[in-house]
C-alpha cells in the first residue's frame, strides 16, 4: 500500500503562531521566551489532523520524535495509543539515523481514524528498509520486527529524495 500523504513537509501550515506571542490562539508570553518545539500541525493532503517536524539526524532525534508523539497524542486525547507509537516512532526514527543519509530526518504524525494514527519517518535514503533476523541475542535488526508487531499496518513510500517508512498504531 503506497500513502504519499505521510510525507513530512507537506505545505499549507495555517497554525504558524504569531510573532510576539507563545503561540496559543496569539496570547502574549508573559515569562521566559520558551524555544519553539522543531515540529508544528499541517494541514495533510487526506484532510486528516497531522503534525510535522524535522530534527537533526543524530542520537537525540529519537527522544525528540518520543516526546512528539506523546505531546501530540495528548493534544488528541489518545493516551491509550502514547507507548505503542512512541516506540514505533523511536525505532522508525533510530532506523533513519542509523542507515539514511543526509543532515535531518522529518516525522509527520497522523491521525487517522478515532482511535488510529500514523506515523511517518522520512530521510534522504533511497535504499528501503528491511527487517533484522530478530536474534534475541543481537544488539540490533528488532526494530522493524517491534513495528511490525505494534502496528496494524506499516510500509515503505518511496518519494523524490529518499522513503517514507510508515505505520499505523490504534484501532477504529
Amino acid at each position: 500500500m503506497t500513502r504519499t500523504s505521510m510525507v513530512p513537509g507537506v505545505s499549507g501550515d495555517r497554525n504558524e503562531p504569531v510573532p510576539g506571542t507563545d503561540g496559543a490562539a496569539g496570547h502574549r508570553s508573559t515569562g521566559t521566551k520558551r524555544p519553539r518545539p522543531p515540529w508544528h500541525p499541517v494541514a495533510s493532503a487526506t484532510g486528516h489532523p497531522s503534525y510535522s517536524g524535522v530534527f537533526p539526524r543524530d542520537e537525540r532525534a529519537a527522544g525528540e520524535a518520543r516526546v512528539m508523539v506523546a505531546t501530540v497524542l495528548a493534544v488528541w486525547h489518545l493516551p491509550r495509543l502514547v507507548a505503542d507509537a512512541e516506540l514505533v516512532a523511536s525505532e522508525l526514527v533510530t532506523n533513519a539515523v542509523r542507515h539514511a543519509r543526509g543532515p535531518d530526518v522529518g516525522m509527520t504524525v497522523t491521525r487517522t481514524g478515532h482511535a488510529k494514527v500514523c506515523v511517518a519517518v522520512a530521510d534522504g535514503s533511497p535504499l528501503l528498509p528491511r527487517p533484522g533476523s530478530g536474534d534475541l541475542m543481537a544488539e540490533t535488526g528488532r526494530g522493524l520486527c517491534l513495528v511490525d508487531g505494534l502496528s496494524r499496518d506499516w510500509g515503505v513510500t518511496p518519494c523524490g529524495r529518499g522513503k517514507s517508512v510508515w505505520a499505523e498504531v490504534g484501532t477504529g
